[in-house]
């Protein structure tokens, strides 16, 4: 299947609602790196976790990647009742001028729903994946919302002009970068002084939440891990009905 009838396919899908709800689990397929691990920051298990790569990062196991197979997961119409995406928008507080990267942007999900929140301003979709990208470009033009700029990263940097973002927004993302410290130094980079970084995330501390482990984090180990990279906690909204949104600053240099 070429580039443009796969992603015809994808929109017929889309848009019919024709869904292919596989097992979630089965939706997690690792995306392959060669970058050494050398960092101190860094350990690995003897074997890695069914749900995980085997590296270790302050204490926690790092989770596989959501490959692009798994593109209409993000995309299936249940999403807003399950998880209520409407409200993370809400909830950010955004102005018409605002300029916000949503990190690890899959399908362009929540990009095409900040943009027009953001319409003096601009969101950056960064993924790794190109083919991911491929699906945003294509919602671009399908949508015609032209404030929205795909960003191939890599699994170490973000690919972000310094101070150049207002606001930095990772949805069920962040639990699966490869390289946590050194693409979230790049983050904190990239944000502009008193500028923010949201992290969504299910919550770690129920067992009840029917997502893999490794796919859930704590607040008290995210908050550790940001605290690693100079940011600072300043709220967490539980409007939600399985995740957290955690709110943090990076401060003003005087």
């Amino acid at each position: 299947m070429n580039h443009s009838n796969r992603l015809d396919f994808l929109t017929f899908l889309r848009s019919t609602g024709i869904i292919l709800l596989i097992v979630i689990g089965l939706l997690f397929y690792p995306v392959n790196t060669a970058i050494a691990n050398t960092s101190t920051d860094y350990q690995q298990k003897s074997s890695a976790s069914s749900d995980g790569i085997g590296k270790v990062y302050m204490g926690r196991e790092i989770s596989q990647v959501m490959g692009h197979q798994g593109a209409m997961w993000l995309e299936r119409p249940t999403r807003e009742t399950q998880e209520q995406p409407s409200k993370i928008v809400q909830a950010l507080d955004l102005k018409d001028t605002d300029v916000v990267a949503d990190i690890g942007a899959g399908t362009g999900y929540m990009s095409f729903r900040i943009a027009p929140k953001v319409s003096d301003g601009k969101v950056f979709a960064v993924d790794i994946q190109p083919e991911m990208l491929d699906i945003i470009d294509f919602y671009k033009k399908k949508t015609k919302i032209n404030n929205v700029e795909p960003v191939l990263a890599t699994v170490t940097n973000p690919n972000l002009a310094p101070e150049s973002v207002d606001l930095a927004l990772m949805v069920d993302a962040y639990h699966e970068f490869e390289y946590p410290k050194e693409v979230m130094e790049g983050v904190v980079k990239s944000l502009k002084p008193g500028g923010k970084a949201v992290l969504v995330e299910y919550r770690g501390e129920n067992p009840f939440i029917a997502i893999k482990r490794l796919h859930k984090m704590t607040q008290k180990q995210v908050k550790k891990e940001m605290k690693a990279v100079g940011l600072t906690w300043k709220e967490t909204k539980e409007l939600l009905p399985q995740q957290h949104l955690m709110i943090f600053e990076k401060e003003v240099s005087v």
